[in-house]
């Protein structure tokens, strides 16, 4: 969907409004909330001084006496510690004394029925087990004694509503020792602890209506100040952009625009400039018409040229591939009847020498016969090499004129190496060289098979010639994403690291080794027509490794494009 100009305006900045006021917002909630903690925290301080000093009024007086009246009850506890607990005066009515730590509970009971908080007295060393601490209070008491701390703070949940949770220490005093004397304590040590609790539900709902009310007033805010940009962008923006849209569409259409803009500011500046240029381009263009004219004569007369320049260069190339075509079929036919004669007369010497009678002159001949046998088999190995290499030629030619003919088909890699591994099994163990496989059962590929097993049969073959006897060569064979990749290792010589580049090049060979230089090169043909990639490994001293990469994915496209261009070229 596209946006016109306001849209994208009034878009980008509701954005901008609505993240700076969310953020806003935000960061004042969360202000809030501490303010409240804060304000609860201090609620719980005032709560926890009121008590300690409620106590210390009881303590300093040595305790209350009240009425026994049926719904109070005596503390059992201070008869343990020697305190007496009740008297009775003149009138026969029965008083019953209240220490601070019965006071403070009886008056948590009372703030808890109110709802407004409550509180209690709490001690590692309780003398009523109802003053145990829970697990909260024993760790900020243990924080007491340990660390010396002040006061331990928390806000929890309980039953669903949030509360704060306060304790502060209380420390024995003079007055303190009258009943706690006994259990060891001396003035100043952490008697025990009041646990403040503050309801916070309230206070935060407060919050959260402070918020919505926040909120509403942003929602107006925005949509406010949206529809105030949306007609000042209209009126201000928007207009006067149409009416140069306008003026600018005319233009292109080849009227040139002559009405004005008043809007007294950039848009006018920007309207008369464009005027200006429109006419400044009208007049160009009719000039430029008269030159481009001039211009496309002398060119088509240049692209005449070129053509037949072109037309010439082609013919040459033609006659280039043809001639080397047939110069290679020339040979190939005398090479050919020169080797079927040679295979011939050895054949025929080898029966002569076999039924020759034995004795000193038919022991000269058989030796002519045999030097003769000898120099034939000269003749025919390089014969075999003349043939070799235009069958090199031809292919390579063919190869990197495009007019090679490729029979792309589905194969099993793995089964074709083995079997061209297997024809050079015999090979390896008269010359005591380990020819090792470590490939996988499938590398399913799409490729012509005589050609791989060409690359495979060369590459086997190279191996062999430049390894030293007792040495290695192990093929590896296995997938690298998309690629299907074959390595050959042999222990050899290796290849200087200035070789590398040429190794491919026609006609190269390394060292003095026999061969027409041909192959690599027709290799590199063959694997770049698969569109793969052909390449060597070797640190100049020990070993070489010659890799092949192939895509691994079927290949229908590529055997179409090779088939057209055989098509072309033959």
């Amino acid at each position: 969907m596209r946006l016109n100009l306001s849209l994208k305006f009034i878009i980008g900045v509701s954005i901008t409004l609505i993240i700076t006021l969310g953020i806003s917002f935000y960061v004042i909630a969360k202000r809030q909330e501490r303010l409240i903690i804060k304000q609860v925290e201090n609620e719980a301080r005032t709560v926890f001084t009121q008590i300690v000093l409620t106590r210390k009024w009881i303590a300093d007086h040595g305790g209350i006496f009240v009425e026994k009246l049926p719904w109070v009850k005596p503390n059992p506890y201070l008869r343990e510690v020697g305190k007496e607990t009740e008297i009775t005066d003149t009138k026969g009515r029965v008083f019953v004394m209240k220490n601070p730590a019965i006071v403070t509970r009886e008056l948590s009971q009372y703030a808890k029925a109110k709802g407004l908080y409550w509180f209690r007295i709490t001690s590692l060393k309780p003398i009523n087990p109802e003053n145990s601490p829970d697990e909260f209070e024993r760790m900020a008491l243990l924080e007491f004694e340990n660390s010396g701390a002040k006061e331990f703070t928390s806000s929890v949940t309980i039953e669903g509503l949030r509360y704060l949770r306060y304790v502060s220490p209380l420390y024995v005093e003079e007055a303190c020792l009258g009943c706690h004397a006994k259990q060891g304590y001396k003035i100043g040590d952490v008697r025990g602890a009041i646990s403040v609790t503050i309801p916070m539900d309230k206070a935060f709902a407060e919050v959260l209506a402070n918020r919505k009310n926040m909120l509403i007033a942003a929602v107006l805010i925005v949509l406010s100040l949206t529809a105030i940009m949306f007609f000042m962008m209209r009126k201000l923006v928007l207009t006067p952009v149409k009416r140069l849209k306008s003026s600018i569409k005319e233009f292109s259409e080849g009227y040139h625009p002559e009405r004005t803009l008043k809007t007294g500011d950039e848009f006018e500046d920007l309207y008369r400039t464009f005027s200006e240029m429109a006419k400044t381009l009208t007049e160009y263009h009719h000039c430029m018409n008269d030159k481009i004219k001039a211009a496309t004569k002398d060119l088509e007369e240049t692209n005449r040229k070129l053509i037949e320049a072109n037309r010439l260069l082609n013919e040459a190339n033609l006659k280039k591939s043809d001639f080397i075509a047939r110069a290679s079929h020339e040979l190939r036919t005398p090479l050919t009847s020169i080797k079927g004669a040679m295979d011939y007369i050895s054949t025929r010497l080898s029966s002569i020498s076999m039924k020759e009678t034995v004795g000193e002159d038919s022991h000269r001949e058989g030796t002519s016969l045999d030097d003769l046998h000898t120099f034939l088999e000269i003749i025919k190995r390089n014969s075999e090499r003349l043939i070799r290499m235009v069958n090199e030629m031809l292919d390579l030619e063919r190869i990197e004129a495009g007019v090679y003919e490729f029979h792309f088909t589905d194969i099993n890699l793995s089964q074709l190496i083995r079997e061209t591994v297997a024809s050079f099994q015999l090979e390896c163990e008269e010359r005591k060289i380990s020819l090792n496989v470590n490939i996988p059962e499938n590398l399913l590929v799409c490729v012509d098979e005589d050609r791989i097993r060409q690359v495979l049969s060369n590459f086997l073959s190279n191996a062999i010639k430049f390894s030293p006897p007792r040495s290695e060569i192990i093929l590896f064979a296995y997938l690298e994403r998309e690629f299907v990749v074959v390595e050959v290792w042999d222990d050899g010589p290796g290849i200087p690291l200035e070789e590398r580049d040429k190794i491919f090049e026609k006609f190269y060979k390394l060292g003095n080794k026999e061969g027409t230089g041909l192959g690599l090169a027709i290799c590199k043909g063959i694997i770049e027509a698969h569109y793969g990639i052909i390449g060597v490994k070797s640190d100049g001293k020990n070993g070489s490794c010659f890799y092949f990469k192939l895509p691994n994915e079927k290949c229908a496209q590529d055997r179409r494009l090779y088939s057209s261009i055989s098509a072309d070229g033959s």
